[in-house]
This record gives structure tokens, C-alpha cells and sequence, in this order.
């Protein structure tokens, strides 16, 4: 049985100044499932979840989630639709604890956003390494350790869908194995991820459906499964 659609994104063109990096994308998103961007560099991929995000706005089309229009939002009205989005750098706050980085995430939510007793728990509960030391600061904490307290915030305000810009970049090849692992198991509480990322053999590992992002533009949407199957990624990224 298909999963419902979660997010959706029809004609999306957007770019810097006057030009547009990205155009003509249009993408479905199940709920419950991780969508993953992959493409060669420059191909896009951050200005698409930027856009997603609300950082950017989108020259022309539309962006639903639950099929309401997001489009003209910004980004903090996108969160209280629901979205979370966990940038590649300067994701925490080095010079706060967790526990400080963590009370701070939903802070400025209107107060029906905020997170819950309940919900901090269970936050703590899926990243046992930060929740044994709440008041260490960020800083001190490894790169693993900073992405996964990232994550942590991100989950704060019980969102919907969960925007990672490449949730790998700048940590050491024993992390980039568990900070999939960790991405998969929030994903099987049931949230939504839309990932972007250059370690594509991690990525597809456990992704669901993929978007290969080349020159700003759909080369290719498919379930994950295919990549590699049926079709050959060196050839899709060289065009």
C-alpha cells in the first residue's frame, strides 16, 4: 500500500540574484520515508533544501505539506507547519550546554510548538550519548557528537518532516556509519527525512527514494532500489 503524500513540490525554480540554479523540480514525498538528493557538486542540491526550508524562496511554483501550500511561508512559519531543518555547519551552539542547546531549540516556538516533558524524554532517549551529559558544552563535543545533538534539537518540537543538509560532511568514516544507523531509527518512529548528501553509498544504503540532481535539474527520480540496478549513477551524474 502507497504511503500518503507529505510533502510535494511542483515547478520549483529558484536561485541567486538573476539567475536560477535550480528549475522545473517536482518531487513527492511519502510520509514516513527517507528521501535522499544526491548529484555531483554543484548540481543543486542545497539550494533545493534551502528552499524547502524557507531560506530561500522559490522564483516560481509551489510546495505543499499535508496539501497546504508553503510557498510564500517563511521559515519560521514552516516550522510551526511542522518542518525541522539541521544545516551542515554552525548547527549548535559551541559556547551553551546541551541541555542549554537543547531548552533553546524550541524557545522562540509559539508555545503550542514548545517541547513537552514528554517529548524531551523522548528525544533523550534516542541519543543516549548526549543525554548523560547535559551539562557539558557543545563545543567540547566531537563531530559525531555535535551532529547528533543537532539532531536532538531538530526533534525538540516533534516535527513532521525532518530536513538534514548532508548530515555525513567534515566527520571521520567511523561516524558516518552511525550517524546513518541514527538517522534510519528516527525515521522508524515514523518521521519524514529529506536528506541531502555527497556519501551516496551510505545514503542509498538507507534511503527509500532518491532525486539525482545534475546542472539544477530531475535526471532522476526513483525508489532507491533502482540506483545501481537499473541504472548506472557514474553515468547519470557525467550526463
Amino acid at each position: 500500500m502507497t504511503a500518503p503524500i507529505l510533502l510535494r513540490t511542483k515547478d520549483i525554480a529558484a536561485g541567486y540574484g538573476g539567475g536560477d540554479i535550480i528549475s522545473n523540480i517536482s518531487v513527492d514525498v511519502e510520509e514516513g520515508k527517507i528521501f535522499t538528493v544526491i548529484g555531483p557538486n554543484g548540481s543543486g542540491k542545497s539550494t533545493f533544501i534551502k528552499v524547502l526550508a524557507g531560506l530561500l524562496r522559490a522564483r516560481v511554483g509551489g510546495i505543499t505539506i499535508k496539501e497546504e501550500q508553503i510557498a510564500p511561508l517563511a521559515a519560521p512559519e514552516r516550522v510551526a507547519k511542522g518542518i525541522a531543518y539541521v544545516p551542515q555547519e554552525y548547527n549548535v551552539f559551541a559556547n551553551l550546554t546541551i541541555d542549554e542547546n537543547l531548552r533553546l531549540s524550541t524557545e522562540f516556538l509559539k508555545r503550542d510548538r514548545r517541547a513537552t516533558g514528554e517529548q524531551r524524554e523522548r528525544v533523550l532517549g534516542m541519543f543516549p550519548e548526549i543525554a548523560t551529559r547535559l551539562k557539558l558544552r557543545a563545543g567540547y563535543l566531537s563531530g559525531g557528537q555535535r551532529q547528533m545533538l543537532a539532531f536532538a534539537c531538530a526533534m525538540m518540537a516533534a516535527p513532521v518532516v525532518l530536513l538534514l543538509d548532508e548530515p555525513s560532511a567534515g566527520l571521520s568514516p567511523k561516524f558516518v556509519t552511525e550517524i546513518f544507523d541514527r538517522i534510519k531509527a528516527v525515521n522508524e518512529t515514523g518521521l519524514t527525512v529529506v536528506m541531502i548528501e555527497q556519501n551516496v553509498k551510505e545514503a542509498l544504503r538507507i534511503a527509500d527514494t532518491v532525486l539525482v540532481l545534475v546542472g539544477g535539474a530531475t535526471r532522476l527520480f526513483v525508489p532507491a532500489s533502482e540506483i545501481g540496478s537499473t541504472h548506472d549513477l557514474h553515468k547519470l551524474f557525467l550526463g
